[in-house]
């Protein structure tokens, strides 16, 4: 269990370093979601906005679950070291995408667009929300909206082998991108000021570019791990 700590804390980062990211993916959605709530609601908003972002969450422990099996079962094959090498090289993709060097990450949400042609007719029907479990259930659904961000992440979890830490990763990446989402007001002004620096989005996406080649199975572990 203490290893997977700073694999948590990994995915909190990865998380609210792609805030910009999920700004531009989720902010219009969450903001048609918000004026779509009923004017004898307005006083519950945030209740029903922090359901829709608990079921997106959710949605994001539920995959990470269903692909931690699936990296759970080839753990001891050489599928494992393929897994491993795509992931890192997916973190990699995300580090360019967050410096702005590179937007090829993108284009990798053209592979959900399919599954999200059957959900959106669902969670449209789910609007105007008027209640918590209205709203929790429009989250969960909304979780699966094609996003590179989420994929990169969702392989990179499912890359330990491990289909309890894949999914506690997932939550904890989840959790890193509230603040942009769920945040109001002047402190939401001040997060997505700062997350749209172009030094701090330089900077994370060194780190995430770094954490990439990190995975990349390789001497370099052993190496770091003895340091």
């Amino acid at each position: 269990m203490p290893e997977l700590l700073p694999l948590l804390g990994s995915a909190l980062v990865l998380g609210l370093l792609g805030g910009g990211h999920c700004l531009g993916m989720c902010g219009g959605l969450m903001g048609a979601l918000t004026l779509a709530i009923p004017p004898e609601q307005r006083g519950r908003r945030l209740r029903l906005l922090m359901a829709y972002n608990m079921g997106r969450i959710l949605s994001y422990g539920c995959a990470g679950l269903l692909l931690g099996l699936a990296g759970w079962a080839v753990a001891s094959s050489p599928a494992a070291l393929a897994l491993r090498v795509m992931a890192a090289l997916l973190l990699i993709t995300m580090g360019l995408y967050l410096a702005g060097w590179w937007s090829g990450l993108t284009r990798i949400e053209a592979l959900g667009r399919g599954l999200w042609r059957h959900i959106q007719p669902v969670a449209s029907r789910l609007m105007p929300v008027s209640s918590v479990p209205r709203a929790l259930l429009l989250g969960a659904l909304w979780g699966w909206l094609p996003c590179g961000l989420v994929y990169s992440t969702l392989l990179w979890s499912a890359s330990q082998g491990n289909a309890g830490y894949s999914a506690a990763l997932m939550l904890a990446f989840g959790v890193g991108t509230w603040p942009v989402l769920l945040a109001t007001g002047l402190a939401a002004e001040r997060v997505n000021g700062l997350l749209r620096r172009r030094s701090v989005r330089v900077a994370g996406g060194v780190l995430v570019i770094v954490f990439g080649l990190w995975t990349l199975p390789g001497p370099h572990q052993h190496w770091l791990m003895g340091h």
